[in-house]
């Protein structure tokens, strides 16, 4: 009488500890954590769908050749290399010791559309960088993101671009139009984003570009 209690009334403790070992109740656990482990793959596979899905609708728009960054011509895409060596001119002239942190200027297409928008007419390669992007926030990236652009080259990104009055000399005006002020009177340069470059590629139009965040804690991207 080992399963009931001292007043004859079964024991649920060892009725229970039977069921849990007998065939149909293994037969059931093992069909939910079946239906568990389905349910976490298809979360995933969203997810991942999702996360290739934004990749694929981020592209180089156009490839441009200019080591100055000069403002104001417009040229057809192309392919370009990238190299890890590239200099800046102006700040190489300026101090020849100091880091160079802007050897590939990225733009926002979508820069271009905001601009049209207050009377301003802007071309790819107008304002001076090398990669024109669509589909990629860059101003919202944090400093040290990566990116990979197309099968070769591989970029980190190490901060904004410092809009100059060579834009007032293209279109007068066009220095204000691309910086703002946050709710908080923090200036906002929308001129976008400086990196160096970790590993040398040719870069086509139409390339795909694949964002890599770095760790946490991430820092905002400022000026370089």
């Amino acid at each position: 009488m080992k399963d009931r209690r001292r007043d004859g009334s079964p024991d649920s403790r060892a009725q229970a500890k039977r069921f849990e070992g007998s065939a149909g109740f293994r037969r059931k656990r093992h069909v939910r954590e079946r239906q568990a482990c389905a349910t976490l793959g298809r979360l995933a596979n969203a997810e991942s769908r999702h996360r290739r899905q934004l990749q694929l609708d981020a592209l180089v728009l156009q490839v441009h050749r200019s080591v100055d960054h000069a403002v104001g011509r417009a040229g057809r895409p192309r392919r370009c290399p990238l190299r890890r060596h590239r200099e800046h001119r102006s700040r190489v002239a300026r101090d020849p010791a100091q880091p160079n942190l802007r050897q590939v200027h990225l733009l926002h297409s979508e820069l271009f559309v905001e601009l049209a928008a207050k009377g301003f007419r802007v071309n790819p390669d107008q304002l001076g960088e090398n990669i024109t992007t669509k589909g990629i926030d860059l101003l919202a990236l944090p400093v040290g993101t990566e990116l990979q652009v197309g099968e070769e080259a591989r970029l980190r990104l190490t901060g904004l671009r410092n809009p100059c009055g060579q834009l007032d000399e293209f279109q007068a005006g066009l220095t204000a139009a691309v910086l703002d002020r946050s709710p908080e009177g923090k200036l906002i340069r929308k001129a976008g984003v400086m990196s160096v470059v970790l590993v040398g590629g040719v870069v086509r139009p139409g390339d795909q570009v694949r964002v890599e965040l770095p760790a946490e804690p991430h820092g905002g991207l400022e000026r370089v």
